[in-house]
């Protein structure tokens, strides 16, 4: 299998959105699969490292500030999607479910 520092070296020459490189092209070049990768990407990630990625663009290391910020921004939306999701599934709100600090009003 492969590791982070695979994963790293090849993303060392992918810097910028129109250097990304799909998920499918580098299970190809780190002989793994595309669920490793993005088991690597999420230890990539958890490490701190900058990596960013769409399934439009490839997965890529930041270049600029906003590079980071849409992909922070994406992850917090499907972060949130998923919470509504449960949200639905208990039938209770979602700031319940977050435990969010209710005011009276």
């Amino acid at each position: 299998m492969a590791n982070l520092h695979q994963l790293l070296s090849v993303l060392t020459s992918r810097i910028g959105r129109d250097l990304g490189i799909s998920a499918q092209a580098l299970a190809n070049r780190l002989d793994c699969t595309e669920r490793q990768v993005r088991q690597l990407v999420t230890e990539a990630r958890e490490e701190g490292h900058a990596v960013c990625g769409t399934p439009r663009d490839g997965y890529y290391t930041a270049a600029t500030a906003e590079d980071l910020e849409e992909t922070c921004a994406s992850l917090r939306r499907r972060a949130m999607h998923s919470l509504v999701l449960e949200s639905r599934l208990r039938k209770i709100p979602l700031a319940d479910l977050v435990g969010q600090l209710k005011l009276p009003t």
